[in-house]
């Protein structure tokens, strides 16, 4: 083989075996940084057929169920039961909980699975419907965009 011919096979073989590594250290990435999202029942049955593993990262909605929730005295620490339609998993958190959180409340907690029904979460969102207002917004529409009384002349007129 003549010089030429192993320098190109040289930098090709270089630039394949760079490309490689590149896509290899993505997927690592993506992997290290996915979690998946769960409701109560799919992290207890598991979700195809697979239960997460206790270590992994993994969102989870659902409803807190009333009366279940537990705050500690002494610090932040709060723990407190989520459920779908099926079994309950325990989430136990440890931070200042989002305005928005109360018991009968949709959450999405994000955090570690500890064991099979257990989650060490990290951060908690509070979900709230569609219609959600501010209840400053809400009195200031109610004050400016009172609601038009028609009497059933004006009505009939209309059609």
């Amino acid at each position: 083989m003549n010089p030429r011919r192993k320098k190109r096979l040289g930098i090709i073989s270089a630039i394949f075996v760079g490309m490689a590594l590149t896509i290899g250290l993505i997927i690592y990435a993506l992997n290290q940084n996915m979690d998946l999202f769960y409701t109560p029942t799919e992290l207890v049955n598991g979700k195809s057929g697979v239960k997460p593993e206790v270590g992994q990262r993994l969102r989870i909605g659902g409803m807190v169920v009333e009366g279940s929730v537990s705050r500690d005295p002494s610090s932040l620490r709060v723990s407190f039961d989520l459920h779908d339609v099926g079994p309950k998993v325990t989430i136990v958190y440890d931070g200042i909980l989002p305005d928005l959180f109360r018991e009968g409340q949709g959450i999405v907690a994000q955090g570690v699975l500890i064991d099979p029904t257990t989650i060490e979460a990290f951060e908690v969102l509070a979900k709230h419907d569609e219609e959600y207002m501010p209840p400053e917004v809400a009195e200031a529409m109610k004050k400016t965009h009172e609601p038009l009384q028609y009497t059933k002349e004006q009505k009939q007129g209309s059609l």
